[in-house]
Parts: C-alpha cells; structure tokens; sequence
C-alpha cells in the first residue's frame, strides 16, 4: 500500500500532533514532512526511506494504515489501533 499525503495529515490529527511534532519525532526537515502532505507533490515524490519512517513513526503511536476498500467501502483511509 501507498502512503497518501491525506493519510499522513489524518493520521496527525488522530495523534493531535502538529507537523513540528511529526518532524522531531521522525528527524526529517519540516519541509519534507509539508511535502509529503501536499497533494500536489504527496509522499509518492519522497524518498521510500522518508516514506519508511513516517510510517514507522506513526504506527508505533498507534495508528494503523489502511488500503482502498480495506474494512469498509471507500479510499484509503487511517484508525487508531488498539
């Protein structure tokens, strides 16, 4: 599955966490992290180790990713996991 810049803003505000709190927490600049939010540039245009860790990072504070059609009709979406 692809990480959409949709997802990533989402999975932010599950967490309540400003995009500064996501850069300290993945180490990456504050201007990776707006454009991977970006709909125009998106995390497709990232580098697939900036992609890894702000999924890493995400998912170890709780958020699960899901796939189009996954668990219910619709796009991809974000949930927070148990």
């Amino acid at each position: 599955m692809m990480l959409q810049a949709n997802q990533i803003r989402a999975a932010r505000a599950l967490l309540n966490w400003s995009q500064s709190e996501l850069v300290e927490k993945t180490g990456l600049s504050l201007t990776t992290v707006r454009r991977m939010e970006d709909e125009k540039i998106g995390p497709e245009r990232s580098s697939a180790g900036n992609v890894a860790t702000v999924t890493r990072i995400l998912e170890e504070a709780g958020i699960v990713f899901m796939a189009a059609g996954e668990a219910a009709e619709g796009g991809p979406g974000v949930r927070m996991g148990k």
